[in-house]
């Protein structure tokens, strides 16, 4: 028996079995498991499938390649090793063999929906896992091959709509795990969706997709809202961009897709670097996946009614720029509203503003407020009005070796994962633990309160109570950068409204 106890898991999903590997404290992992078609060939821009039936039992001990992607410089190691044979997912298990139901988080990568891969998401770190989850990361297609809208392929769509591939697949995805996830000790009626970036921008869309009913029970977006960079273009917008790729590339007038279905991933990509004025975020109004503008269902109150927690970083976005600059993006952003904004940030006049010791200089405020900050209240607050439970926080702690709390800065603490040779201290590891459990416990019952951790307010629409992660640990507070987002508010609404 303790011979038997030692040998690798088998587990038969969706398609055949899989081999995983055990871990150190008793549990397992598995890496790469199929849960699509290769999307390859004809089958490029099309509707994930589910994987063909594979004989004897498959090897799950080494992450596969990422999603085809361009080197950004942070995601060399995924650009290096890409492939369109992509769409696999990854599970790591606290326990094995599995005594009981664990709640399940379904992790979205980052990336700007262009780069990044399941495998970035320290899924072999476990501190996540340990807390008692079962941890999922997955593989979605990326850039041009994953979004591309074009009147040909909207035509032969079942649903006469394009775009949007690589939220199918996460869709997908989260169907493989409600089909195959309690054979690996996880509770598919408990499962909690989490991302950061791009993956926290996917989850605020998916938050508004029909498609995506029933699939989660909740959901953590890490920087990432409807809002960010304008939100989804429309249909007519990305089609525009699709004749811009494939004019590019040369395609014929008739046959446009067949003739770019020939052509290497490679060379889709970089055309695509080129025609593609937004550098990411490609989604788009499609009619299927996306019915109807993501802000506008936040607005009417009817995003999917599930427990949410957003956040942001102190200084996510922002370099030193002149104050005029400043004064000038903020006219461009809110017309009429732009006065009573640029006095907030103290440039009226010729002013050039004050640089606060947590938000840092007015530029950084601004684009922070803007892009990331702001857009998170505004969802939340729609989210909340609905009725749905909802948490707020913002990290104001730097990462280790980092002088501001920047974008993707949080992910250090949520995976316990530090930069190599920084200087680790006590009060990281305690604000670790505290958002670890934190998000443990919001996947266990939705509500991220329990014991040995400060309490986090609920999030209302009159107090708007948020969590801080400060330099001292987790602290109650409340009205983030009130003054600033309802003048950013009021400028969705009205611009939503036309």
């Amino acid at each position: 028996m303790a011979c038997a106890a030692q040998e690798a898991p088998v587990v038969g999903v969706t398609g055949g079995s899989i081999r995983g590997a055990l871990t150190a404290g008793g549990g397992a992992v598995f890496k790469s498991v199929p849960f699509a078609e290769p999307p390859v060939g004809d089958l490029r821009w099309r509707e994930p499938r589910p994987p063909r039936p594979w004989k004897g039992v498959l090897d799950a001990t080494a992450f596969r390649p990422a999603c085809v992607q361009l080197s950004e410089g942070w995601n060399a190691a995924d650009a290096a090793n890409n492939s369109e044979d992509c769409l696999y997912l990854n599970i790591a298990v606290p326990q094995w063999p599995p005594k009981k139901k664990a709640p399940v988080m379904f992790w979205i990568h980052g990336g700007s929906n262009t780069a990044g891969s399941g495998e970035a998401a320290a899924i072999d770190r476990r501190a996540l896992v340990e807390h008692g989850l079962v941890f999922v990361t997955v593989n979605y297609r990326l850039g041009m091959l994953g979004f591309l809208v074009h009147p040909e392929l909207t035509r032969e769509s079942p649903h006469h709509a394009s775009g949007n591939y690589g939220l199918m697949d996460q869709i997908f995805a989260l169907r493989w795990v409600r089909d195959n996830i309690a054979k690996f000790g996880g509770d598919p009626d408990n499962v909690t969706v989490a991302g950061e970036s791009a993956g926290a921008y996917d989850i605020s869309l998916l938050m508004t997709s029909p498609l995506a009913e029933g699939l989660f029970r909740r959901g953590i977006a890490e920087s990432g809202t409807v809002g960010i960079l304008g939100g989804p273009r429309t249909a007519a917008g990305a089609a525009e961009v699709g004749l811009r790729l494939a004019a590019e590339l040369k395609a014929p007038d008739t046959d446009a897709i067949k003739y770019l279905r020939t052509l290497s991933a490679e060379e889709i990509m970089k055309a695509g670097r080129k025609v593609d004025d937004r550098t990411g975020l490609e989604v788009s109004i499609d009619g299927w996946v996306l019915p109807r503008s993501p802000d506008q269902v936040y607005m009417s109150g009817r995003s999917l009614p599930v427990p949410f927690i957003i956040g942001s970083n102190a200084q996510e976005v922002g370099r030193p720029e002149p104050a005029a600059a400043t004064r000038e993006k903020i006219r461009k952003a809110y017309g009429s509203r732009a006065e009573q904004a640029i006095a907030l940030y103290g440039l009226d006049g010729e002013n050039t503003g004050a640089t606060d010791p947590l938000y840092g200089a007015p530029g950084t405020q601004w684009s922070t407020d803007f892009e990331f900050r702001c857009p998170a209240v505004a969802q939340i607050l729609w989210h909340a009005s609905a009725g749905n439970p909802t948490y707020q926080y913002e990290f104001e702690r730097p990462q280790p070796g980092q002088n501001a709390s920047v974008h993707a800065g949080e992910l250090s603490f949520v995976f316990g994962t530090w930069p190599p040779k920084a200087k680790i201290t006590a009060e990281d590891e305690l604000l670790a633990k505290q958002v670890q459990t934190y998000w443990a416990n919001f996947a266990r019952t939705g509500n991220p309160n329990g014991p040995g951790v400060p309490e986090w307010p609920r999030f209302l629409p009159s107090s708007r109570g948020y969590m801080a992660f400060t330099n001292k640990g987790a602290e109650a507070k409340t009205d983030l950068r009130r003054n600033f987002c309802e003048i950013y508010i009021d400028n969705w609404k009205a611009r939503s409204s036309k």
